[in-house]
């Protein structure tokens, strides 16, 4: 386990990489700089099942305890069909299809800068079998 210092954009970057990695859909960053307190950005994201929110959530803990340091500790784990990550000056939001579109949060924080989340693309030298 290392403890690396990230600020909260390359925090962002490695948690949506993350979510990416353990099939999250649907990810966007909200950039609620200056609008709250509690974070800089929030991520939200969608999964399947309980089960698929659960195993995001774990992914990522697992993922940002092993390359970051940072323990993060879920809120809304179990058949909760909304999981809280609170990463500092980073939260992720990882909802159910319904949960999503009920609890509306890119609606509701409006006024931050909204972005959708683009996996990068593979290197060519990872996929070459040579």
């Amino acid at each position: 386990m290392s403890n690396i210092q990230l600020d909260s954009q390359q925090k962002t970057d490695f948690l949506c990489d993350a979510l990416d990695e353990e099939k999250a859909q649907d990810i966007v960053i909200l950039n609620v700089q200056g609008l709250t307190l509690i974070a800089d950005y929030f991520i939200i994201c969608t999964g399947n099942s309980s089960t698929h929110l659960r195993a995001i959530s774990e992914g990522v803990r697992q993922k940002i305890k092993d390359h970051v340091g940072l323990r993060t500790k879920p809120e809304g784990v179990g058949e909760s069909l909304w999981v809280v990550l609170d990463c500092g000056d980073v939260v992720v939001h990882i909802f159910s299809q319904d949960r999503r579109e009920f609890y509306d949060l890119e609606r509701l924080w409006s006024d931050a800068g909204k972005t959708e989340w683009v996996p990068k693309a593979p290197s060519l030298a990872a996929s070459d079998p040579a």
